[in-house]
């Protein structure tokens, strides 16, 4: 696998609330995304992005990180089985355009393996 991003996946009770802390004072001001469940922030030159998450709308966990694959998602998630790694949420293309899958670390963290649309285009 070869990722071509990593964000870190905040828990936070309400994104609203949370907005003024991580767009005002960390800077990071461009909100790219907001679903109302999980949204992204990121500074206006794309290096610094984090996602807030209130709740999963389709996967029964929360991940702690997103590890943006291109069009290599199939391949992380027959390796993900092959190597006995117990799937959360199985590779599904979800209704906001990703297509994705959760397994969790040996560690116990729950990692979201995710392709974009615009993915391929990042490689």
């Amino acid at each position: 696998m070869k990722p071509t991003g990593v964000t870190a996946n905040l828990s936070v009770p309400d994104i609203t609330a949370a907005r003024d802390f991580y767009s005002d004072y960390l800077g990071l001001g461009i909100e790219a995304f907001n679903l109302g469940w999980v949204a992204n922030f990121q500074s206006a030159d794309g290096r610094a992005v984090i996602q807030l998450v209130t709740e999963d709308a389709t996967s029964p966990v929360d991940s702690v990180i997103s590890v943006h694959v291109g069009d290599q998602v199939e391949e992380a998630y027959a390796e993900a089985q092959r190597r006995g790694f117990e799937i959360v949420h199985p590779l599904t293309t979800e209704p906001w355009g990703v297509r994705r899958f959760f397994v969790r670390a040996p560690d116990g963290n729950v990692i979201n393996i995710v392709s974009h649309d615009d993915d391929a285009a990042a490689e």
